[in-house]
């Protein structure tokens, strides 16, 4: 059947016209000339921490006013080529559109999910911690190769990346890994990942060829921005020092470099060894534990205003993801239904589509309680 093209063109101008409206461009536009501002101040280099913050900040909403102006010209460029298909009645001319047609509908698509990462932290760069779980050997390999396919999805799409932290098992894989993964929107678009992931697949490390079933948890958190004043008193911190180590428990760094920090009125401890030195290692586990800290207030507050409105609903993240490697191939999130066959693209990065359901979902339980 023949594209209804002007159909089509009226419905990208529909959703492109509420994309504009969300985006609050007047707003963006403001921002961006304050930020313009800070930039050319000759002080602002004085701290370079806000320095990068400023910066980072400006060229985020700068390619996000681009991309939402170059939306509106690329779907005025394909109505002229729809005219133009139709005035010429050219087969290569038609085919052209239909694949420029399918481009426009994919880009605004993502520039549309982009607008529906609206939460208070959904802007900042994430921090990522995978743990194994049950299943022995086969959910620490399970593990890694999950923390593979982030880096991968991350490394895809040109977002930078750095491992905090790697807690190698005995045999294989990993027992848990914290990395960051820096790009605006990260956390808003990887917290739908947080959750308990399963793996149905025959074990590698079974010598009899049995079914194995395991399993990995994903944390994922905002990382801690100047604005946030998550205060911890030295007081409230035990620092451990020691030698980091590799695959298999061998070391790989023959001075005490590693930090593990204990938060003593919380219990929580975070550890960093992948840096080079001690006051490194340090530096980086304080951003993680500042960050579970922020994330344990926001859950605090969170767990009141549910107390309040009677909430007693389970996390929404426990079991969200199924990887079935045999007797069949499918990878299927179970909160939205959506599943693919291609088991291998998704462990190697491609998992744009899950994230892009995962946040629809999500926006429509949000809106579903207000």
């Amino acid at each position: 059947m023949a594209t209804d093209f002007p159909a089509e063109i009226s419905a990208l101008r529909t959703t492109y016209a509420s994309i504009r409206e969300v985006s609050d461009l007047p707003q963006l536009r403001s921002e961006l000339s304050d930020l313009n501002a800070q930039a050319a101040a000759p002080e602002l280099w004085d701290d370079p921490e806000h320095a990068q913050t400023v910066t980072s900040r400006l060229s985020a909403l700068q390619a996000e006013l681009d991309r939402i102006q170059n939306m509106g010209s690329r779907i005025d460029d394909l109505e002229v080529l729809v005219e133009l298909a139709e005035s010429e009645d050219d087969e290569d001319t038609r085919q052209e559109t239909e694949r420029e047609l399918e481009a426009v509908r994919k880009q605004l698509g993502e520039l549309e999910v982009r607008t529906l990462l609206s939460g208070e932290y959904d802007p900042r760069e994430a921090i990522v911690t995978i743990r194994s779980e049950a299943g022995g050997v086969d959910a620490a390999d399970f593990a890694e190769m999950l923390m593979r396919m982030y880096l991968r999805w991350a490394e895809r799409r040109g977002y930078k990346s750095e491992v905090y932290d790697t807690s190698y098992a005995e045999e294989a894989g990993i027992k848990s890994a914290t990395f960051k993964v820096a790009a605006p929107y990260a956390y808003g678009t990887l917290s739908v990942e947080q959750g308990t992931h399963r793996l149905v697949r025959i074990s590698p490390f079974d010598n009899q060829g049995r079914r194995q079933t395991s399993f990995a948890g994903v944390e994922v958190l905002p990382v801690v921005a100047e604005t946030d004043h998550v205060d911890i008193p030295e007081n409230d911190i035990r620092v451990d020092v020691y030698r980091s180590s590799g695959p298999g428990g061998q070391s790989v760094n023959t001075t005490d470099s590693a930090v593990r920090l204990t938060h003593l009125p919380t219990g929580i401890v975070v550890t960093c060894q992948n840096e080079k030195s001690q006051l490194q290692n340090k530096a980086a586990a304080m951003r993680v534990l500042q960050a579970k800290l922020l994330e344990k207030a926001r859950k605090d507050r969170q767990a009141e205003l549910d107390a309040l409105k009677g909430d007693d609903s389970g996390s929404w993240g426990n079991q969200m993801r199924s990887y079935v490697l045999h007797p069949y191939q499918m990878v299927k999130d179970l909160r939205t239904n959506y599943e693919v066959g291609a088991t291998s693209a998704v462990f190697d990065g491609d998992i744009d589509a899950f994230l892009e359901s995962g946040i629809r979902w999500r926006k429509l339980g949000e809106r579903a309680e207000h």
